[in-house]
């Protein structure tokens, strides 16, 4: 068995990289260190590499298809994870979650059309509502004992008849939540009772600490299965974002139709070559890598949990169920979010804000621990000097 090195560190500057060669334009500051945007610092796994080395042999990089290996290599990664059996022809391609996210969006629902969202969330949830001309509806996420909950009561005030989907996190970004088969559930039969499609956002989905699991939405039951649309994706797992390739699962025919007929009309079905080289890659041959890229980040976590409670014990850490993204609470130190924002990159940290996610999210950051520990180690005391000044 092969031991993958998590804590090398490796320069990524100057290869246009967002989350360190935009610092300057994002934060102002271009030495900060930068533990916002949501890839990870890991060298992408050299199953991966290998692949795509390979297939750039053969010098031709013209227009290309997707083998049935291709789809086969989902329909087993997602039995193989969570018990979960597809069908190959409910599997569409995205170019990135987002855009499938939109253009399901576009093809399912109407200009004017309510969309629900449970704030705080995946900030782009917003811009995809507001941008294609739907009225967004806010059903905010309860807090209890330092983990969110669905407000099913709110959700079920909220509801009208001209409401038509609902965005749903699982697992859930900033926070961390892995939804269990009884939260999903419930939420999905609100949506069922008043026609609402779920669309679920799940790229996160391998990404699962010890004691929890995934639970894809549509794995459910076959009446849940046929309200949903599932957007996935190996690229927070294996840091492949930037080859912008992406599917849904669509097990409804009719939904299936209508969305391809919205992602091919612009003629972003075609991906590229490389991207789809990748996910069978990752799908593959991922397992192993997986299992010590969870092992890592749940001694990340273990640490700057640790951290934080031994010296900013006012600072709060929620606990992550699954992600590499942390949701901090620094709300006890009673500084609005523009002054927290500015006294982290004053200190050399660049988080990413609260509020991005939602107002529900003023007074937090959100955190980035895909990196190696060293690196962690550096960004908490740098924080601890900023906020101790």
């Amino acid at each position: 068995m092969k031991t993958y090195n998590f804590d090398e560190l490796i320069d990524r500057t100057n290869t246009n990289c967002v989350k360190y060669d935009g610092r300057k334009m994002f934060f102002g500051n271009a030495d900060l260190l930068p533990l916002w945007v949501a890839d990870m610092d890991f060298r992408t796994p050299d199953f991966i590499v290998d692949a795509i080395k390979k297939r750039a042999e053969h010098e031709i990089y013209g227009y290309t298809l997707r083998a049935d290996s291709y789809h086969q290599s989902i329909v087993n990664w997602l039995k193989r994870r969570y018990n979960w059996e597809i069908r190959p022809e409910w599997i569409s391609f995205s170019p990135g979650v987002v855009a499938g996210l939109t253009l399901a969006i576009e093809a399912l629902s109407k200009p004017g059309d309510g969309v629900i969202v449970q704030p705080p969330v995946y900030f782009p949830f917003f811009d995809s509502v507001k941008g294609t001309g739907r009225v967004m509806i806010e059903n905010p996420l309860r807090l209890e004992n330092g983990r969110y909950y669905f407000d099913l009561e709110d959700l079920k005030s909220k509801i009208k008849p001209s409401t038509r989907l609902l965005l749903l996190s699982n697992p859930h970004n900033p926070g961390g939540m892995a939804w269990n088969t009884k939260e999903l559930s419930a939420l999905a039969q609100i949506c069922l009772e008043n026609k609402i499609l779920i669309i679920s956002d799940e790229i996160h989905s391998d990404l699962i600490f010890d004691g929890y699991r995934h639970t894809p939405l549509a794995g459910i039951s076959e009446e849940i299965a046929q309200n949903s649309v599932i957007c996935m994706a190996p690229s927070k797992t294996f840091n492949t974002a930037g080859l912008t390739t992406s599917f849904l699962v669509i097990p409804n025919r009719r939904h299936f139709v209508a969305y391809e007929r919205v992602m091919r009309l612009p003629h972003l079905h075609m991906g590229n070559i490389f991207g789809t080289v990748a996910l069978e890659a990752a799908y593959t041959h991922g397992d192993e890598w997986l299992t010590q890229l969870l092992q890592y980040l749940q001694e990340n976590y273990a640490w700057l949990e640790q951290f934080f409670q031994e010296n900013l014990p006012e600072v709060k850490v929620m606990r992550p169920e699954s992600t590499y993204l942390i949701w901090i609470d620094f709300s006890a130190l009673r500084l609005t979010d523009e002054m927290l924002n500015k006294k982290l990159i004053d200190g050399g940290v660049g988080l990413n804000r609260g509020v991005q996610f939602g107002r529900q999210g003023s007074g937090y950051m959100r955190m980035n621990i895909g990196c190696p520990r060293s690196v962690i180690q550096e960004a908490s005391l740098r924080i601890k000097n900023a906020l101790m000044k």
